[in-house]
């Protein structure tokens, strides 16, 4: 079992900038996919970014369309924790962002086994 525990959400002004932390615990992270989702009022849980590392000590990233170029995920094994840096934050951005872990690299929520329970981002006009 692994557990998340995301923090770093708040309130921020458009154009500001948040990262997000993904603290795990129970197993180290290093074998496991680092995902980040969010999910906005009234909408479906949406994919933003993953990162896997190699066994080469490579890491790997993919990013959704609406992250790229302003979102960058980041993670540290050792530390067994995972980011997500935000910048040029839009109104358009607030929703509940979550961490998810999995041993596979995917972009559907329902492929990922652990999450945690969000932590709120909202960006003011």
């Amino acid at each position: 079992q692994v557990q998340l525990v995301e923090s770093g959400g708040g309130l921020v002004q458009a154009g500001g900038s948040l990262r997000l932390s993904c603290a795990a615990s129970g197993r180290t992270i290093s074998s496991y996919v680092m995902a980040w989702f969010r999910q906005g009022p009234g909408k479906e849980r949406e994919f933003l970014a993953s990162i896997r590392w190699s066994a080469g000590r490579t890491y790997y990233t993919d990013y959704a369309g609406s992250a790229k170029g302003r979102f960058s995920i980041s993670r540290d094994n050792a530390k067994n924790m995972a980011w997500l840096q935000m910048n040029s934050l839009k109104p358009e951005d607030t929703a509940v962002y979550y961490c998810a872990a999995d041993l596979k690299s995917s972009g559907r929520p329902d492929s990922y086994a652990y999450w945690g329970q969000g932590t709120q981002v909202t960006v003011s006009s």
